[in-house]
């Protein structure tokens, strides 16, 4: 029998009822020992589940093979033997991963449940011991023998019975879950091992102890067993007891604390003094009318309040409402700040507190320009500031507000997940609070402050919700003059703050939230920007942090320039300013030791602060070479150039690409071989090459993954140089998008690699026509070493970039041998 009581709560969603599926394990028969009292079974592998012989249980059958054995006993009307499992974790258990003991049982009626698996009453016959495991696959079937205890009991054994059943009856006393009929139908047991299994099936013992009686074969032994671990129950439900009694007492002391209090009120009330809670409810009413609020608000304060004045003060309600009147009250309904619209000031901080960002500081300067002409309709820009880390995206916005004059405050949205985040969570639930934004106007105390959201690329949504969707109503000038936070569910107006947000890339935000933001793009610093800045901001901030203020310390142009190559790769200056704070922590050391320290640090003394060089930039060819092509590519620390490698050996036709080149750069690949065959005669490439030669196009550093088109013209130049046996010349960098015709279409990132190119010493670099537009922002020095040629088509390409003359044999295929012996 069975004592657990929900088995039966959902016996309406069952075609038969709990009795039917019960008769139905009864008609089950045992399997019939052999002559050496061996049984065959099937195995129904059991994880964190215990049965006990002659209880009914509940099970759940998920697992195929479980299936499978359930169905093949079932066909066969025979019992299954129950194994627990070792380790409950293992999917797919072996013969050493179960318990030596098992259990025989009937299996009932499989029932499916809704998800997906399947549900069944078995009841327990016999322990088995585990002889052998005939197989594992498709499902385990073991050999076993019977255990068949005792069903008599010496005079040791009935005392163990009758201290069992005491403890037992006990238990049911102190235990609400056990019910009455368990102890009346224990008195009943005459065969002390089913005694001590119905009474284990009975009580809420731990899986560790069930597994110790399971395995204890001998019904004297398990007996005490049980007794001890029924003692040690029945300690912890009188201790359980104890404390109960206790907290009722302290229940009953807090009523009559309650009408003491409630005495003491009409007490006061006669006598003409308030109480506590009644001088804080008019304390509250005070700020509610002095505060500047909108009538909407103001209506739901004082309603508020008059809910709260006819609560009894001991409500847990009314904290709820006192701390939500707080919140409406707190908040910068009209509390507005002044905006300093001085164009020329605002240039002059921003000029002093960043260098380049020209696009950025224009778009400030617009619309201060704007707002002071007053216009008859305000609209604050929502900008989103895009690009690499370390740029100064979030100190922009810093200085913005010391432009404008306005309170700066800022949210960090990086994995930010729960919609509740930004919405806030409704009052019913205990501990709500409304979302970060609303928290953050109270923070600002003004009604306009400068918002920088940071990081609004790094927001992620699951089941809890999406929160990228929740931050649309937020910045959209359209309607987050009326925001509604569902802590408050009251229209908060959010037109006057000036939103500026933060990303790494544009990549990861969804597009209807991009529509509501002004992109401006923060490109990443050249050497020479960051040697600026490093002379302008940030050695003098390491050497004011380092007390090196009085010294005179002077870093040499060279000595910035090694550090930036050498020690850096970064389209920032974070890493830059790290390492002139190590320098400058070491000369402050040598100072507080009383050593001789430099004043000037050269670029010889570089290695000696900073150790040996961490970066070792990509360099270009020194010399023009067959099948190696150089390309320019865009990172997120800046631009690089790369080598694309093409090598020719006999094969089948085939082309290999390594090097983690991604799904649309092996396409451009594909496309640059296509448009090479379909112009092989003019290319003087033998047709029969791309039958019977292998292409390997390889781009080293195989470590970091590459993707994108813009490496088309450059493969294709690579390709038809190892099949000519033309070089490609070093001095020229290519990037450019080929199409199946040779025509070169524009690609992205065009400053960054021009750059790069510049560093590196190529001489020509050859860009697709259309964009020669993106040059207007390349500093003059680049301009002017470099030759910059636009690009329409694939013979321009080939026309610059490789010689005519013909160094290294071109490959040619073996002609294949004729087997005449095979022609008709």
């Amino acid at each position: 029998m069975n004592y657990q009581s929900d088995w039966n709560e959902n016996e309406d969603n069952f075609d038969l009822t709990l009795s039917q599926r019960t008769e139905e394990l009864y008609r089950v028969p045992n399997m019939e020992p052999n002559a050496d009292g061996l049984i065959e079974a099937v195995v129904l592998p059991l994880r964190d589940m215990v049965i006990f012989p002659r209880m009914v249980s509940p099970i759940f059958v998920g697992r195929e093979a479980s299936l499978l054995a359930v169905r093949e006993a079932q066909a066969k009307e025979q019992t299954v033997i129950g194994l627990t499992q070792k380790d409950p974790d293992l999917n797919d258990p072996n013969a050493e991963d179960f318990l030596p003991v098992g259990v025989e049982m009937a299996v009932g009626r499989m029932l499916q449940m809704p998800d997906g698996s399947y549900s069944a009453l078995v009841q327990g016959r016999k322990r088995v011991e585990i002889v052998e495991f005939l197989r594992v696959k498709p499902y385990i079937k073991v050999r076993a023998r019977v255990i068949n205890e005792t069903q008599t009991a010496d005079r040791q054994t009935q005392a163990l019975m009758r201290s069992v059943l005491s403890l037992f009856e006990r238990c049911v006393q102190l235990d609400r879950s056990i019910p009455e009929e368990a102890h009346l139908f224990a008195m009943n047991i005459a065969e002390p091992g089913w005694l001590c299994d119905m009474i284990a099936t009975s009580l809420s013992l731990t899986y560790e102890a069930k597994l110790r009686l399971l395995l204890v074969l001998d019904p004297k032994a398990r007996l005490g067993l049980l007794n001890n671990l029924l003692a040690q129950e029945v300690d912890v439900l009188e201790l359980e007891d104890e404390i109960h009694s206790r907290v009722q007492n302290e229940v009953d002391k807090s009523q009559r604390e309650f009408y003491l209090r409630e005495q003491m009120k009409q007490i006061q009330n006669e006598l003409g003094e308030g109480d506590v809670f009644s001088r804080d409810a008019s304390d509250l009413k005070k700020k509610v009318d002095s505060a500047s609020l909108p009538d909407e608000v103001r209506k739901v304060a004082l309603k508020e309040l008059e809910r709260l004045s006819q609560m009894p003060p001991m409500a847990p309600e009314v904290g709820m409402i006192r701390t939500y009147i707080d919140w409406i009250v707190d908040l910068p309904w009209h509390n507005s700040s002044p905006d300093n619209l001085d164009v020329k000031n605002a240039a002059k901080i921003l000029e002093r507190d960043h260098y380049g960002l020209k696009k950025a500081k224009d778009r400030i300067l617009e619309y201060i320009a704007v707002r002071s002409l007053k216009p008859k309709k305000e609209r604050q820009p929502i900008l989103c500031f895009v690009g690499p880390p370390g740029v100064g995206k979030t100190s922009l916005g810093r200085s913005i507000a010391d432009a404008l004059g306005r309170k700066f405050v800022r949210v960090s949205l990086g994995g930010v997940r729960d919609e509740a985040e930004i919405r806030g969570h409704r009052r019913t639930y205990i501990g709500a609070l409304p979302g970060r934004i609303i928290q953050t106007m109270k923070r600002a105390g003004t009604a306009n402050p400068l918002f920088m959201l940071d990081e609004i690329d790094k927001l992620y949504s699951d089941f809890r919700g999406d929160p990228a969707s929740a931050m649309l109503e937020v910045l959209d000038p359209e309607q987050n003059y009326a925001f509604s936070d569902h802590y408050l569910e009251l229209p908060f107006d959010l037109s006057k703050v000036m939103f500026v947000t933060t990303a790494n890339s544009l990549g990861n935000i969804p597009s209807p939230l991009l529509d509501r933001m002004e992109i401006i793009e923060f490109p990443g610093y050249i050497e020479e920007e960051k040697i600026e800045i490093a002379n302008r901001y940030l050695i003098p901030r390491q050497i004011e942090e380092s007390g090196l203020d009085n010294i005179g310390l002077v870093f040499e142009p060279a000595a910035l320039q090694r550090i930036i190559r050498e020690y850096t790769y970064e389209a920032g200056v974070r890493g830059l300013e790290r390492e002139l704070g190590r320098v400058c922590r070491k000369i402050a050391r040598m100072k507080a030791e009383g050593k001789k320290y430099p004043l000037s640090i050269a670029p010889e003394l570089i290695e000696k602060l900073l150790g040996p060089q961490q970066v070792f930039p990509p360099e270009a060819e020194r010399s023009d070479e067959v099948g190696v092509a150089t390309s320019l590519a865009w990172t997120e620390t800046g631009g690089e150039i790369m080598a694309v490698e093409v090598a020719v050996l006999e094969g089948k036709g085939g082309m290999q690409m390594t090097g983690q080149m991604g799904e649309v750069m092996q396409e451009s690949a594909q496309a640059a071989l296509t448009y090479i065959k379909s112009r092989a005669s003019k290319l003087k490439i033998e047709l029969e090459a791309f039958e019977r030669l292998d292409i390997h196009v390889h781009m080293p550093e195989g470590g970091i993954p590459k993707d994108g088109p813009s490496a088309g013209i450059t493969m294709a130049t690579a390709i038809i140089s190892a099949l000519t046996g033309r070089p490609i010349f070093h001095h020229v960098g290519m990037t450019g998008e080929i199409t199946l015709r040779g025509r070169v279409l524009p690609i992205g990132g065009v400053r960054e690699k021009v750059l790069a190119a510049h560093r590196a010493g190529l001489k020509t670099v050859l860009l697709p026509e259309k964009n020669m537009k993106d040059l207007v922002d390349l500093p003059k020095t680049a301009k002017s070493e470099l030759k910059i040629v636009p690009i329409k088509h694939m013979d321009d390409v080939l026309a610059l970039a490789l010689s005519e003359k013909v160094t290294v044999e071109p490959p040619r295929p073996k002609k294949q041998a004729r087997d005449d012996s095979q022609e008709d």
